[in-house]
């Protein structure tokens, strides 16, 4: 059986004698437009396609998020969001400044493993110039969070004498996302030229220890 029949059959099986439900619905398409955009890109991925996988309409798609455009937006935000959520559960505050630090980035490390959708999706946006976040500017303030909260992470690591001064945020942000991401981004390439297997539980276990280590030496005072 094809991936197609078998996401079809899924969706089938999961919507059979389904009442009218639009937030249901809404999720609904929502979740089947993550799974295509991110497995065929922007371009690739056809709205017919996901009214189809969903057994709803293309009328109703654009009913709910305006056209092809407002419905990649609407992924854009949920994957965005999921990420920044998780975030805002661990309540950073409370822990030691390096307890903080490891928990965030093991945190991080999680979310790209477990959501390789969220990867391609930002892959993709990037071969596109940025050209939809940009016109999103409900994600920059979205994820102004994380920024907001290493500044009082740091802060904090500087107090207690366990941290450099002089750390850019951004910069820290950017460092626990490339080594996060480029563990689910490159995995299979790096598996084949180098005889590693990325995907399995102990490679992955190690490398979130690694990345851990990394970025709390980088911190270091």
């Amino acid at each position: 059986m094809t991936q197609r029949a078998t996401r079809k059959g899924a969706a089938a099986e999961k919507n059979g004698g389904r009442t009218n439900d639009p937030d249901k619905t809404r999720a609904d398409i929502l979740k089947m437009a993550i799974s295509e955009f991110s497995e065929k890109g922007y371009d690739g991925a056809r709205v017919d396609e996901i009214a189809e996988l969903t057994e709803t309409s293309k009328r109703m798609i654009y009913y709910y998020y305006g056209n092809k455009e407002g419905l990649f937006h609407a992924v854009l935000e949920e994957c965005y969001t999921g990420i920044r959520s998780i975030e805002s559960l661990l309540d950073l505050d409370v822990y030691p400044p390096e307890e903080a630090l490891r928990r965030l980035v093991q945190n991080t490390f999680d979310y790209h493993n477990d959501h390789p959708e969220f990867v391609r999706l930002v892959m993709n946006e990037n071969m596109l110039k940025g050209l939809h976040v940009e016109t999103l500017p409900s994600l920059k303030t979205r994820n102004q969070s994380v920024i907001e909260m290493l500044q009082r992470l740091l802060g904090r690591g500087v107090a207690a004498g366990v941290m450099r001064t002089g750390i850019d945020p951004v910069e820290l942000h950017m460092n626990i996302s490339a080594l996060c991401f480029y563990n689910v981004s490159n995995r299979h390439t790096f598996s084949r030229i180098f005889d590693r297997d990325m995907t399995s539980r102990e490679f992955a276990e190690a490398r979130r220890e690694s990345i851990a280590q990394l970025i709390l030496g980088w911190c270091a005072p």
